[in-house]
């Protein structure tokens, strides 16, 4: 499906059933490369258990600035037309925490995302993306208001330090959020857990959509 003007404005959509609850799923990448089709994977977990998933693409930097990057993002939340819960990884983690305000979006699933983006403006990272101050700070989820809905925030006990602090730094700043530290897994192993119908990230998404 295509839901803007621009190639990789696409959503790959694996329905489990007319009437089952839907998750997209935003794929990461520092936000400059990787492509939908590389997670489609990430749909065997959720569709076993009938939840049906989108998995959306986005232009990359540099062709478009970060700003850009979540309008798109919002715009296919929107083309979709539905109550739907919000996931993504690593830079998808960030975007899932930028669109929890969408009114379309009912909760959320961030896995080892980035949501303080002054580190990212300070490093080799910027040389694409091309960060000011006000454009990381509008963009850092840690910076904007608290939409308050149910939002799980998951990382590897295997990552970075930094990733991990971001994503304490960022359960601290939510009231609806719950904390998910996975022992034995690294920034890219955690989405095992994603695409396993055992799972614990699958097992999480269930607790979300149940309320």
């Amino acid at each position: 499906m295509q839901y803007g003007n621009k190639e990789r404005n696409r959503i790959d959509l694996f329905e489990a059933g007319e009437t089952a609850p839907l998750l997209v799923f935003i794929h990461g990448g520092y936000w400059q490369m990787r492509d939908k089709e590389t997670f489609s994977c990430m749909a065997e977990g959720p569709l076993a258990h009938g939840i049906s998933v989108a998995l959306v693409g986005y232009t990359l930097a540099p062709e478009i600035r970060l700003d850009e990057i979540v309008s798109e993002i919002r715009s296919a939340l929107g083309f979709l037309n539905r109550k739907l819960f919000v996931s993504g990884w690593s830079a998808g983690g960030h975007l899932t925490a930028m669109v929890m305000d969408h009114p379309n979006v009912v909760g959320g699933l961030a896995v080892s995302g980035i949501y303080d983006l002054e580190p990212m403006r300070l490093c080799y990272i910027n040389d694409k993306l091309k960060l000011d101050e006000d454009e990381a700070r509008r963009n850092s989820p840690v910076a904007i208001p608290d939409p308050g809905k149910p939002l799980a925030i998951a990382y590897g006990k295997k990552e970075l330090p930094e990733m991990q602090r971001q994503s304490e730094i960022f359960f601290a700043a939510r009231k609806r959020a719950t904390l998910l530290p996975l022992p034995g897994h690294d920034h890219f192993t955690i989405l095992e857990e994603l695409a396993s119908p055992e799972g614990a990230l699958t097992a999480a998404l269930r607790t979300l959509m149940k309320g």
